[in-house]
């Protein structure tokens, strides 16, 4: 990855991050999503790792955390990554890549052995993503809820 550099997410990136959790997320609430990363920041059961562009500004990032499970993962509790996010002009040139590496280590300094991911079953550019990192599809599921 050439001229990127990846590192911890910091408070002087919070609108870049916001730029691309909206990008990754585009159906919530961007207020949410914005304060949700002092939450992010402050959880030592969390992480960030972001990808500067060689010229200033951000091209991707990633996040991660601790949860008591996850489906398709064995371990219990799990680290799991939770948002992946990559700029399209960047896309396919290590980027990526380079996020997942900084998480795996983060996960293996905290003991774990295995990493969960999940896409949406219509994401099958995530889908193709995941499976050339080295994931594994362990499961598919649909979700449903009923008004009461």
């Amino acid at each position: 990855m050439p001229g990127h550099t990846v590192r911890p997410l910091q408070a002087a990136d919070r609108a870049e991050h916001l730029r691309m959790r909206i990008g990754l997320w585009p159906d919530e609430d961007p207020t949410d999503l914005a304060q949700s990363i002092d939450q992010l920041l402050g959880d030592p059961n969390q992480v960030a790792f972001v990808a500067e562009r060689p010229g200033g500004g951000l091209c991707g990032m990633v996040e991660a955390g601790i949860r008591p499970f996850a489906n398709g993962v064995d371990e219990s509790p799990c680290a799991f990554v939770e948002g992946w996010w990559v700029d399209a002009d960047v896309r396919r040139s290590g980027v990526g890549r380079s996020l997942l590496e900084a998480v795996e280590d983060w996960a293996r300094g905290r003991g774990f052995h295995e990493l969960g991911s999940d896409a949406l079953l219509e994401n099958t550019l995530s889908h193709t993503a995941h499976r050339a990192l080295g994931f594994e599809e362990r499961e598919r599921t649909v979700n449903f809820r009923k008004f009461l």
